[in-house]
């Protein structure tokens, strides 16, 4: 297995032993590769030209572990629903830390790979399915230019595992630049160690934030730090129309990169409301509320730095609060430029706000798809639509058009900026339930095609008309966590 190039270099699993279990995957009975991400292998400088489907399939399943892996479930805690856990990883095992040749480091994970101590009754098993979604998801947010986790692999187990009914079993190995997440110092927070929560923080900034290393006050520094990525992550959420579905504190990454892509989808006719997860029945993640929970998560990873940010505890609660307080203008400000350059519009003008907002309100009320109203607006929509032949449009387009016209910057670049934050595709929930559909048949050129128009989604191609137009009976989409 040398001839692969891993460069495994594990650093958490020299972490104190309250941070995780040493276990190995469970092994599985006939592993078969379905998916294998050869790009994303060349960007890690894995080179497995010379190894055949059969071995691939026992490397991916964690029946062969590489030479220098260290195989370990993390462990966690979060905030599910608003309700306190005691977590980890279930039905996940961390085999190692890959450095690539321009020194960047990757965790390499395994899910669905069997249980593991914090497995709390579950069997740690991952179906098809959910899998192969994951796959979809995280390499369309990678083509969207949305910060994620990355999908290298997946295999079927040659086991069913009993869900509402049986399903094929599999693994997907997921890349990230580190699985710390907010959940992780709650976890060691709740322990109530100080010296193991500063072991977390020194090895946090370390891994993600060095610039901040040598500055006096590191926890204030890594809060804003984390307020900042958040911010920056969850706008660009929005500017595609995405929802998470299940923003659990678990679910946040220190990195700053999306994670989990369970009851995730993207959304067709606008309506902040929309919700598709079917276990959040109250709503809690939906759309317009994605940026709410994301100041209440940053306020639970607040909470846990406190003792950190001052030996005076009231004096670091009172720090962090207004930290946490900064959180909305900031929000604000980046969600106001995301629209802009959404919308073309170069520097600011007042009424800015006024144009963002009734656009939105007319989609909302005519029931107008989110995704095509801006490729309307750059010509590129996939076909007429007559809903934007009405006055509330087009009268809304005159003020839009009078706006262009203030802008310090030709009609050009105005249309290079739109072009590059409005995609022209999203993974429509219609084409990736038939992909996965189809997957499960053994049928992979459904989800193939779709993977290739995601790799590029701002540009047109022959193609790109046939993913651009949405399902129409999205209103009763549904999607679920897999567990």
């Amino acid at each position: 297995m040398s001839k692969i190039n891993w460069n495994f270099k594990n650093t958490y699993f020299n972490l104190p032993k309250s941070f995780k279990e040493d276990i190995n995957p469970v092994p599985v009975k006939n592993p078969d590769l379905v998916m294998f991400n050869e790009s994303l292998a060349s960007e890690l400088n894995l080179n497995y030209s010379t190894i055949d489907k059969k071995e691939l399939s026992k490397i991916f399943s964690g029946n062969v572990l590489p030479n220098g892996s260290n195989s370990i479930a993390q462990a966690y805690a979060g905030h599910q629903f608003g309700h306190f856990t005691m977590l980890g990883d279930g039905r996940a095992v961390l085999i190692g830390e890959h450095t690539t040749q321009t020194n960047k480091k990757y965790d390499i994970q395994f899910k669905g790979s069997g249980k593991t101590a914090f497995s709390r009754n579950g069997d740690g098993r991952a179906a098809l399915g959910p899998m192969l979604r994951e796959y979809i998801i995280s390499e369309a947010m990678n083509g969207l230019n949305i910060p994620t986790t990355r999908s290298l692999a997946v295999i079927k187990t040659g086991e069913d595992i009993q869900r509402e009914t049986a399903l094929q079993g599999a693994i997907l190995t997921r890349v990230a630049s580190s699985h710390i997440r907010v959940g992780t110092f709650q976890y060691i927070a709740a322990r109530q160690k100080e010296d193991e929560l500063k072991i977390l923080l020194d090895y946090t900034i370390d891994r993600h934030y060095p610039e901040i290393k040598d500055s006096k006050n590191q926890a204030l520094n890594l809060l804003n730090l984390l307020i900042e990525r958040q911010c920056d992550l969850v706008v660009n959420w929005m500017r595609v129309g995405f929802i998470h579905g299940v923003m659990n504190t678990d679910n946040m990454t220190i990195s700053g990169e999306t994670i989990d892509y369970g009851p995730c989808a993207f959304m067709d006719t606008y309506d902040p409301k929309t919700v598709f997860s079917s276990i959040d029945q109250m709503g809690r993640y939906a759309y317009c509320n994605q940026p709410i929970i994301t100041k209440w998560n940053l306020a639970r990873f607040a909470e846990c730095l406190v003792p950190l940010i001052d030996k005076n505890q009231d004096k670091a609660v009172k720090i962090a609060t207004e930290t946490i307080n900064s959180f909305e203008k900031k929000y604000e400000e980046k969600w106001m430029k995301m629209m802009r350059d959404k919308l073309g519009l170069f520097g600011s003008d007042h009424k800015d706000k006024f144009l963002i907002l009734d656009l939105l309100t007319w989609m909302h009320e005519k029931k107008v798809d989110y995704t095509n109203t801006f490729c309307n607006l750059m010509d590129l929509a996939p076909k007429k639509d007559n809903l934007f032949d009405d006055n509330g449009f087009v009268n809304w387009k005159k003020r839009w058009v009078d706006r262009l016209s203030k802008n310090n910057s030709s009609s050009k670049k105005s249309l290079e900026i739109m072009k590059k934050n409005n995609p022209l595709v999203i993974p429509r929930n219609h084409k990736v339930e038939e992909a996965l559909e189809a997957a499960e048949k053994n049928d992979l050129k459904p989800i193939t095609q779709l993977l290739e128009i995601l790799k590029d989604p701002y540009t047109q191609k022959e193609d790109t008309p046939n993913y651009q137009i949405p399902s129409r009976s999205d209103e009763k989409y549904q999607t679920f966590c897999g567990t």
